[in-house]
C-alpha cells in the first residue's frame, strides 16, 4: 500500500507563511516527519503572486533531503509543469487530481501523458457533485476511465478516489465509500487502483477522537482493497498499524482485532460478529468505532462512552 503524506498543505497558516519566507529549514522538518511514508503531497494551491515558483522550489528540497516520491497538488498548470521539469522520477509521481471538469481534465491528462505519471481521479462532476451512492460514483469512474484510456493513459496509473465525507456530517457515506472501493477494484479490465484522503473521515470530530476514527477507517479501507492513502504522517500509530496490516504481524491484542476487522470487510462478513475482549477499553472503542463507520450505530462525539 502506498502512503502519501498530507502535511505540506497551503491551507495551514504555518505552511503558507513558511512558503512566503521560503523557509527551507521549516520544510526540511516537515519532510523528515514524512520519511517513513512513500510520497509527500505538495499542496501549493493556486501558486500565484508571492507563491509563484514555490512548487519547483519545494520539489528540489524534497529530492535533496529524502527518497520520497512527489505528489503534485496545485490548480496552476504552469507551476505543475515547472515542477515536473525538476522532478527526477516523473513516472512514479502523482498528479492530484482530475474529475469530470472538462477544462482541468484535458490539461491534466496532457501533463500525465507527457510524464507517464500516476493520475488521481475524483469521482465527482460539476453537475452532480459527489454522488450519494457507490453506483453513482462508479458511473463517473467509468466515464473518466473511458476518456483516459481513449487518450492513451495506462489504466494501472489511474487512482480513483471515492471521496470520503466526514462521519459527523453524513454518516452513511463512510460505508458507501468502502463499497465504492470494492466496486472499483472489481469493475475494470484492465484494472485500476484506488486512493482515499483519509483525514476527511474525521474532519469536524473532536481532536481526541480523530486518530481512532482515522485508524479504524484505514483498517476497513485496507480490507476493501484500497491501494493508496493520503494521511497525516504525524500519526505514527496509524502508520504503524497500516504497515502491520501488510505483513500481518500483530504486536498486541488490538492489532489482532484490527486484522479481524480488515478481514471482515474483505470477506463481506458482519463486523458485529468479530471477536474482541469486552474487558478491554481499547478494544471496545475500536469495535464501537467500526460499528459507527459501518452505519450500524449512530455517530455522536461521545460514541466511545455510550
Amino acid at each position: 500500500m502506498i502512503l502519501i503524506g498530507e502535511n505540506i498543505h497551503i491551507l495551514s497558516k504555518k505552511v503558507r507563511e513558511a512558503f512566503l519566507r521560503r523557509d527551507e529549514s521549516f520544510f526540511k522538518d516537515l519532510i523528515n516527519i514524512q520519511k517513513n511514508l512513500n510520497y509527500a503531497d505538495l499542496n501549493v494551491g493556486p501558486a500565484k503572486g508571492d507563491m509563484a515558483g514555490a512548487l519547483s522550489w519545494l520539489v528540489e528540497i524534497v529530492q535533496n533531503n529524502s527518497n520520497l516520491g512527489i505528489s503534485f497538488d496545485t490548480t496552476n498548470f504552469q507551476e505543475m509543469e515547472k515542477g515536473f521539469i525538476v522532478c527526477k522520477n516523473r513516472e512514479n509521481a502523482f498528479l492530484n487530481s482530475i474529475s469530470l471538469d472538462e477544462e482541468r481534465f484535458s490539461k491534466m491528462v496532457d501533463i500525465a501523458l507527457d510524464n507517464n505519471c500516476n493520475l488521481i481521479c475524483l469521482t465527482l462532476s460539476k453537475e452532480l457533485g459527489i454522488p450519494k451512492t457507490s453506483d453513482g460514483r462508479l458511473e463517473i469512474a467509468f466515464e473518466i476511465y473511458e476518456k483516459c484510456i481513449e487518450l492513451g493513459l495506462d489504466s494501472g496509473k489511474l487512482y480513483f478516489d471515492p471521496l470520503i465525507l466526514p462521519i459527523g456530517v453524513e454518516q452513511g457515506q463512510a460505508l458507501e465509500a468502502l463499497n465504492t472501493i470494492k466496486m472499483l477494484k472489481e469493475s475494470f479490465d484492465p484494472p485500476v487502483k484506488t486512493i482515499i484522503g483519509l483525514s476527511n473521515i474525521s474532519n469536524g470530530s473532536p481532536k481526541e477522537l480523530r486518530p481512532l476514527i482515522n485508524r479504524v477507517y484505514a483498517v476497513m479501507a485496507y480490507g476493501a482493497g484500497v491501494d493508496a492513502l493520503i494521511l497525516d504522517a504525524c500519526d505514527s500509530e496509524l502508520v504503524r498499524v497500516l504497515k502491520m496490516l501488510e505483513v500481518g504481524n500483530a504486536q498486541s491484542p488490538a492489532d489482532k482485532l484490527y486484522l479481524r476487522i480488515s478481514d471482515a470487510v474483505r470477506d463481506f462478513s458482519d463486523v458485529e460478529d468479530v471477536e474482541f475482549n469486552s474487558d478491554s477499553d481499547e478494544e471496545q472503542k475500536i469495535i464501537k468505532c467500526a460499528q459507527v463507520l459501518l452505519n450500524k450505530k449512530i455517530y455522536s462525539h461521545s460514541f466511545t462512552q455510550v
